[in-house]
């Protein structure tokens, strides 16, 4: 016999926003650690916090999509 499961789009939706949100705390860290430091670079700086700024979005895009639409 075949048992395959396959995932739900939600299923799918939370696997990837927890990918996200981990990756977001990753760069955080990674931030904060830049920050400590004497001889960081802004420009680098600067550009992860670009791309944790692009994570929320992504992060925020997704939640939307699990969260249902309730109209009052």
């Amino acid at each position: 016999m075949n048992m395959q499961h396959s995932m739900t789009h939600d299923e799918i939706t939370r696997a990837r926003l927890e990918a996200l949100r981990c990756e977001h705390r990753d760069l955080d860290q990674a931030i904060a650690a830049l920050q400590d430091q004497q001889l960081t670079s802004s420009l680098a700086l600067q550009r992860l916090k670009k791309q944790k700024l692009a994570l929320k979005d992504r992060i925020a895009r997704l939640e939307d999509e699990l969260t249902p639409d309730i109209i009052a």
